[in-house]
């Protein structure tokens, strides 16, 4: 009876996967490579953009302005996210191009960006284009398009509200005169005279009022805010990132390498190394013959096969499979195996064994030969032992060979 006394096949684990990328590194090293390449090749191809920045700070201008609750959170007065949202506007951009004396502001528009830094009154717009003077150019514009934009709303919000006072002065001014003429009428230490004394005296106090008003109007100096940092041509393009670029085809090339790696590993049948063996197949290594194989390695392997066969007479089949180093091989074992176990190894499945090694030649033989002769050979009665690898073409004669022996 035949036993098996060699160790289980491999089994896969996270080792495994590592050793996919370790098999297949060139094609890794490959798309790794490709990646990389067409990184720099896109950062060469892909247009320079520069970005400069110019910072405002906004003041109030006491006429009106969009306020905020000032908080422990928010501790400008002032609403600059709306103040952000008007700086990037369409009128601010119409006047923008005003000073740049260009004609399509919409496409200015698409070009700048205004952010708020936290808690502060600061606008910082940024401008971007193709070279670094136009950037700082265009966001030089920018700032100065939105403090004349802020001081034009502003001077027009203060003269609607000066000529309402004004109007309503005219009104409280012509009502104080009629109640003076009325009170000229009426007779001394009447009611009549009385409560229109009175009603004098209101109105006159809503004159003296709204002049008060009036004149504090004409008093306000109005002060938008002051451009405090000037945009100046960058240095360097903002766009494109080399990092960036690189970075990214660093990962995409890793990442089609390693897809590419599983894929080539799943669909690679062929034995291209000792270890593929128990990866692809599910028969033992028995051993791994050399070039040179020395004596040692054949009483080995014939320890093993004996151990496995048990007691009793045998007939080992050594099955050669993409190799036509087999028979050397199976006389060098069959000459080990005769001083342990009376055991005759044959090469051909017609003499009719009970046990079979197989001698698979690297790179020349895949998994699915290995099952189809496993499946061969089980069909009349022939127990595979495992299997032996050995070099495509084993340089030994049968002379070198006995003389090895």
């Amino acid at each position: 009876m035949v036993r098996s006394s060699f160790p289980p096949p491999h089994t896969r684990d996270l080792a495994d996967y590592g050793s996919v990328l370790r098999r297949r590194r060139l094609l890794v090293a490959s798309c790794l490579f490709t990646g990389v390449a067409g990184a720099v090749g896109l950062l060469v191809v892909t247009p320079k953009q520069f970005a400069a920045i110019a910072q405002v700070q906004v003041f109030p201008t006491g006429v009106q302005d969009q306020v905020n609750q000032v908080t422990s959170r928010q501790r400008e007065p002032l609403n600059l996210d709306t103040e952000a949202q008007i700086a990037h506007s369409a009128t601010v951009a119409a006047k923008a191009a005003e000073i740049l004396k260009k004609t399509d502001s919409e496409e200015l528009r698409k070009q700048v960006v205004v952010d708020v830094p936290p808690n502060s009154a600061i606008l910082s717009i940024w401008f971007t284009a193709d070279d670094p003077v136009s950037a700082a150019a265009g966001a030089q514009a920018f700032a100065e398009a939105y403090l004349q934009n802020r001081t034009l709303s502003a001077t027009r919000t203060l003269a609607v509200q000066m000529k309402a006072l004004t109007t309503q002065l005219h009104q409280v001014d012509d009502e104080l005169g009629k109640a003076a003429e009325n009170v000229a009428t009426l007779p001394h230490g009447t009611a009549a005279r009385v409560v229109a004394e009175h009603q004098q005296s209101v109105l006159g106090k809503q004159v003296y009022s709204l002049s008060l008003k009036y004149d504090a109007l004409k008093t306000i100096a109005i002060t938008p805010g002051s451009v405090i940092s000037q945009a100046l041509p960058p240095s360097s393009p903002s766009a494109p990132s080399a990092p960036l670029y690189l970075g990214s085809g660093l990962f995409l090339g890793l990442l089609a390498g390693t897809g590419a790696a599983f894929a080539r590993d799943r669909l690679d049948t062929r034995l291209r190394a000792p270890a593929d063996v128990e990866r692809l197949t599910t028969l033992p290594l028995l051993a791994d013959i050399p070039l040179r194989a020395d004596p040692g390695a054949f009483r080995s392997l014939a320890a093993g096969v004996v151990s496995s066969l048990g007691e009793g007479y045998h007939r080992l089949l050594v099955a050669e499979l993409g190799t036509v180093a087999g028979a050397p091989v199976a006389e060098r074992l069959g000459a080990a195996l005769s001083h342990l176990a009376p055991v005759a190894v044959v090469t051909d499945p017609a003499d009719r064994p009970d046990a079979a090694v197989l001698l698979l030649g690297l790179r020349r033989t895949t998994s699915t030969e290995v099952a189809q002769t496993v499946r061969r050979l089980a069909r009349q009665g022939t127990t595979v032992l495992g299997a032996v690898t050995v070099p495509p073409t084993l340089p030994m004669t049968s002379r070198s060979m006995r003389q090895n022996a």
